[in-house]
């Protein structure tokens, strides 16, 4: 099994250490790669510098290294393992709970947390879908499903279920931190038995508990941090329930196996089904990737000893409670069990697979490739934030590693699995690192743990036992120096970089419109021109394929025409006629895309413009109020109404007189940044009716 190891440390390796994104013709790149080289010649230089340095002053300065010292406190760790874990557990969840609100402010921030904070608070109204509301493209956000009289979430529903404690709780930030002290402690139960030596499996909970990408992640509202909870919960049961009576440690164990010694790993089976279960209802191919091979396992040990059939079956039933509640849902929302919400919005396109993309653009076995190469490549930098390389310890130890463990090759084969999976996946994840990999993290932290003891036992088997000695000190301190740099400067520096960023989704909170006066208003949010463009199509019902195949190769002008042509042929239409895709009368305008590139017009706005193409009065004012500064309107529907009473929606200009219409006495008020700044926040300004109908006359004249 020695070969496993070498096998997977050459894997990672390729992936993690060679540029294969410039390798590969078309696509994505990787800039700078010589000056990364050199970034991580240099810390790992620095480190192993200081490491030989601080290893030889501790034949003198005797206090640099106090080896009786350090063995009481392994010592301890080992004896009072569950202490030193549950106390690093409680540590690492302030920490995360600190990131939650000092760092990200308790706002969900990326449009997949809005999204599925907006469901969770559907969940906690106790629905499962909320209604259409009438004109819905002043309504309409990406990745909700506005479909057969229904809104939802396109998410699985098991993530924002989870958030929907957090809503009855009063603040959803609080269930990534929860979370992610659930993980340490399930990741913990599971690193007890792939891992005899108690200490290192102590150190490796705790590495992972601090790790950089645990606690960004895990004060996030992503549902990459629930999924991985629940993964760890199925695999530490999965590995309890497998292991013999003395790996679990329990007490008064017979070797023999009897009727009575089943009854546990029955129950651990359950558990173990029930974890992968709540996965999959959160993120269905990450579950996959560590629930198929656990099944797998169940079924050898069945086949090898039929008195184990029980322990499948039992993973079976815990699988299927989970999921029975998301085909559940499935059924009342989408219409039917396997039916998921970003299949209603985005077709068989949006599954795993080398087929186009949603917007059209091929996904290849090579673009496939090039992302895999991108996500461990980030993992080198987000993982643990330190001059070396994160990926190089993990690498040595696989290689030098002379057993691999049943568990080992447990968790090897589902990360495997995983990255195989999202290499067969379009979309490039990330967000606070490279978020499709995150659930690598627990198996990287104990192969990293175990890198020090393995060089220290490959030395001595070479060389003299003071040369392993020195080797083994000479590791640990640039180990040491490598954690110091990250805490002191890496990341911290991390931490301003996120704090600085989706300013706007941090300012719209509950309270932002009571604290300006502004309640029980029409309040019209100027997002820009391409935005308001997407949800016209939406509401005509041209597809979200179609919409974005769209908008990236039309020029914006000629799509706004095209698009109020449309508008003017379905209201002049009868009422309640069906709606049919008019995406065949708009392809024509794609015959251009060759001249049409994007451009910047303003702070976070962009447009897709075709060289030459002369502009109408009416597109230059759209332009010009672009690039005047632009608000998204996503954070403000996940918070509208529950303190203000304010209904927040889309500014379409002449086409808000619909909305005027359906509420004659509610004051309106523009949503927009106060300047063009970059940094300029948005400001509620009041406008009359009298002023907007003037205005939407005056443009009908240009």
């Amino acid at each position: 099994m020695r070969h496993v190891g070498i096998l997977a440390a050459i894997i990672v390796a390729a992936l993690g250490f060679l540029p294969w994104v410039n390798w590969v013709p078309g696509g994505y790149e990787l800039p700078g790669y010589r000056s990364l080289l050199a970034q991580w010649a240099s810390g790992t230089g620095i480190a192993a510098g200081g490491g030989i340095v601080l290893a030889i002053l501790s034949r003198r300065i005797l206090w640099l290294w106090r080896a009786r010292d350090a063995e009481r406190i392994g010592a301890w760790a080992e004896t009072h393992s569950a202490a030193g874990v549950g106390l690093a557990a409680t540590v690492a969840g302030c920490l995360y709970a600190a990131v939650a609100r000092l760092i990200f402010h308790g706002r969900p921030l990326l449009i997949d947390e809005i999204v599925q904070v907006r469901q969770a608070q559907i969940f906690a109204s106790g629905h499962l879908w909320l209604p259409v509301r009438a004109h819905p493209e002043f309504f309409s956000s990406l990745h909700m499903v506005d479909a057969a009289g229904k809104v939802y979430s396109q998410f699985p529903p098991g993530g924002p279920a989870l958030l929907a404690l957090g809503v009855l709780a009063g603040g959803t930030w609080i269930v990534g931190p929860l979370c992610g002290v659930i993980s340490i402690l399930a990741f913990w139960s599971f690193a007890r038995i792939a891992e005899p030596n108690r200490r290192i499996a102590v150190a490796a909970a705790v590495l992972f508990a601090l790790a950089p990408f645990t606690m960004f992640m895990s004060g996030s509202h992503m549902n990459h941090v629930t999924a991985l909870t629940c993964i760890l919960i199925g695999a530490a049961a999965l590995v309890h329930a497998t292991a013999d009576p003395v790996a679990r440690g329990d007490a008064g164990a017979d070797p023999a196996p009897g009727p009575r010694s089943h009854a546990r790993p029955r129950w651990l089976a359950f558990l173990s089904g029930l974890g992968f279960g709540g996965a999959a209802t959160i993120r269905p191919v990450d579950a996959l990737a560590f629930a198929a091979p656990a099944a797998l396992w169940y079924l050898w040990r069945a086949l090898r000893d039929p008195h184990r059939w029980p322990d499948a079956i039992a993973a079976l039933a815990g699988v299927a409670l989970p999921m029975g509640a998301m085909f559940y849902v499935n059924a009342h929302t989408t219409g039917a069990p396997l039916l998921f919400g970003y299949q209603v919005l985005w077709g068989p396109n949006h599954d795993l697979g080398f087929h186009p993309a949603p917007w059209g653009e091929p996904h290849t076995p090579g673009r496939g490739l090039e992302l895999i190469n991108l996500y461990f490549i980030r993992l080198q930098d987000y993982l643990f934030e330190t001059p070396i390389p994160a990926l190089l310890p993990a690498v040595g130890a696989l290689a030098m590693s002379r057993r691999v463990r049943p568990a080992d090759r447990y968790m090897l084969v589902s990360c495997a699995l995983l990255a195989t999976l999202y290499f067969a996946y379009w979309a490039d994840g990330n967000f606070l690192g490279p978020r499709f990999v995150y659930a690598l993290g627990p198996a990287l932290a104990l192969w990293t743990v175990r890198f020090p003891a393995l060089v220290r036992d490959r030395v001595r088997a070479a060389l003299r036992p003071a040369a392993a000695t020195f080797v083994f000190r000479a590791t640990a301190f640039g180990l040491a120096v490598s954690a110091v740099i990250a805490a002191v400067a890496d990341i911290p520096l991390r931490a301003h970089e996120y704090r600085n960023n989706f300013q706007t989704e941090r300012w719209a909170t509950p309270e932002i419109a009571a604290q300006s006066g502004v309640h029980d208003a029409l309040v019209f949010v100027r997002e820009g021109w391409e935005e308001q463009l997407v949800a016209r199509l939406w509401a005509l019902g041209v597809s979200r394929p179609h919409v974005e195949t769209l908008y990236r190769a039309v020029d914006v002008c000629r799509l706004d025409s095209a698009t109020t042509a449309l508008e003017s042929v379905a209201q002049s239409g009868p009422p309640g006629a069906a709606v049919t895709d008019p995406y065949p009368q708009l392809a024509p305008l794609l015959a251009d895309s060759a001249r049409v590139e994007g451009r910047r017009l303003g702070p976070g706005a962009n447009a897709h413009i075709e060289a030459g193409y002369v502009y109408s009065p009416h597109c230059l004012r759209r332009v010009e109020e672009t690039a005047a500064g632009i608000t998204p309107l996503a954070p403000l529907l996940a918070v509208g109404g529950r303190s203000d009473r304010n209904i927040y929606a889309r500014d379409l200009h002449a086409r808000d007189s619909l909305l005027l219409a359906a509420y004659p006495n509610r004051a309106i008020y523009l949503l927009r940044p106060a300047s063009a700044a970059p940094s300029a926040m948005p400001a509620f300004f009041p406008v009359s009716r009298d002023s907007l109908a003037a205005e939407w006359k005056a443009e009908r004249k240009e």
